[in-house]
């Protein structure tokens, strides 16, 4: 269902107190990365009897408060570090007639870009703001929907949820601990002559995508997970199963609409703070901590599920076990730099991109922010009905996966970015019509 929504206001908000340190280092893994904003839309059913009005008001208080613990958020990006000069952040305040039922009811994915935070000229997750927020009302006090994007430069999922945690808490009168911005604590800075790639540097260009969302259902979870069940991976996690499970059926289509086909690789985010122990890398650490790791098939390769889910496991593995290797007899992040984890992360990223740049390839980008509580973010009126990700707009040109948890905490949603000619064939592979869902409705 497609949804009006009528801008209301618009201001720049401020942290409540000073900066505490001008600048923050930038490190290379921040700088390149796209000029992005990585984000969600939390939909909430009930505000309490509070007005809209009431509803800005406490939100903008508790934002500018939770801003001075996160203060780089409020300040500029120059050149390779952040300027935290108190510039503030952009709050957009919007509303439709539209219930909010009646929206889940009949969701559409292209309709959530509705709900982000406009970009006008001059601005850009590069420069400023790095923070932007949009509070959206439906009709008849029926609901609300807060979409937060922080810039990528400086961001990565697991630091948008802490920051929504800290915000969230602070809008109800708790108090919460400052966050540690990691900066260049695990990665090293960049040179001074260093130039931050676009994101058409990044990713080869492959025609306009689109994006779909499926549901995967906790049973269709548990048969997919015994499908790809092998002697090395008795027990496969539902993360490791789905995710092969999209990649074999993207792959096919691809090939499918190529006169040669391609060969085809798939990377995953793996995040730091869970590999890192927490008096090295604090869990509420803020920054793009986080390592990647890939898979390859070749152009004639068969694409079983279970060889690569043992795939999967095994390079996953491979990775950790360097990381475990790296921090062992270390116990702060100023001692962490001087060993080789930087730079031994650094070559893992390497060795990725040499192999994504090789022509006649296939890149499919995936991530997991399962288990990550954005579920139990609660700014005072209970946790959200409903979330999805704010960024896939910003990934028109650009193969993507993101798996998220359902609200119950056992299904699970995939959402899915591909070329427009490969949609139609993806969602008509049987395997995938099998154990998914095509954008069921969201009842509430």
């Amino acid at each position: 269902m497609d949804v009006k929504l009528e801008v209301t206001g618009r201001e720049v908000i401020k942290p409540s107190s000073p900066a505490p340190h001008d600048r923050l280092q930038l490190s290379l893994v921040d700088l390149g990365l796209p000029a992005i904003y990585v984000g969600i839309t939390f939909f909430y059913e009930s505000t309490a009897g509070e007005s809209p009005e009431t509803i800005s008001r406490r939100l903008k208080t508790s934002l500018s408060e939770t801003l001075s613990r996160f203060y780089p958020l409020a300040g500029r990006q120059e050149g390779l570090s952040i300027c935290c000069n108190n510039e503030g952040v952009i709050f957009t305040e919007a509303r439709t007639d539209l219930l909010l039922s009646d929206f889940l009811r009949n969701l559409s994915t292209d309709s959530l870009a509705a709900f982000l935070p406009e970009i006008e000229q001059g601005e850009s997750a590069g420069t400023w703001p790095l923070l932007r927020v949009k509070v959206s009302f439906f009709g008849s006090g029926s609901g609300v929907a807060v979409t937060v994007g922080i810039s990528h430069r400086i961001c990565d999922a697991s630091s948008l949820l802490t920051f929504v945690q800290g915000w969230a808490a602070t809008a109800k009168g708790t108090t919460t601990c400052t966050p540690h911005f990691a900066g260049a604590a695990i990665y090293p800075p960049p040179h001074a002559s260093f130039k931050s790639p676009s994101i058409d540097d990044l990713y080869e260009f492959r025609g306009k995508c689109i994006t779909n969302r499926l549901v995967f259902k906790s049973s269709k979870i548990d048969e997919l997970k015994r499908k790809a069940a092998s002697e090395s991976v008795p027990v496969p996690t539902r993360v490791e199963a789905i995710m092969s499970l999209i990649w074999r059926c993207a792959a096919n289509a691809s090939r499918s609409n190529s006169v040669s086909p391609k060969s085809t690789l798939m990377t995953q985010a793996m995040d730091l703070r869970l590999r890192i122990p927490s008096n090295v890398l604090p869990q509420d650490s803020i920054g793009n901590l986080q390592t990647c790791f890939f898979l390859k098939r070749g152009a004639e390769s068969e694409l079983e599920i279970d060889e690569m889910v043992a795939d999967f496991r095994k390079t996953k593995e491979e990775v950790s076990e360097m990381i475990k290797e790296n921090v062992q007899g270390y116990d702060n992040d100023t001692t962490i730099t001087t060993t080789a984890l930087g730079q031994n992360l650094l070559s893992v990223m390497g060795s990725f991109m040499s192999e994504c740049y090789k022509p006649d390839i296939d890149l499919y980008t995936m991530t997991s922010w399962c288990k990550k509580p954005f579920y139990e973010v609660d700014f005072g009126w209970g946790n959200p009905v409903w979330m999805g990700p704010a960024s896939h707009t910003v990934y028109d040109n650009m193969v993507f996966v993101v798996l998220m948890d359902s609200k119950d905490g056992k299904d699970v949603e995939a959402w899915v970015g591909l070329p427009e000619q490969d949609m139609p064939v993806f969602l008509c592979e049987r395997d995938l019509l099998a154990y998914a869902v095509l954008n069921p409705p969201v009842l509430i």
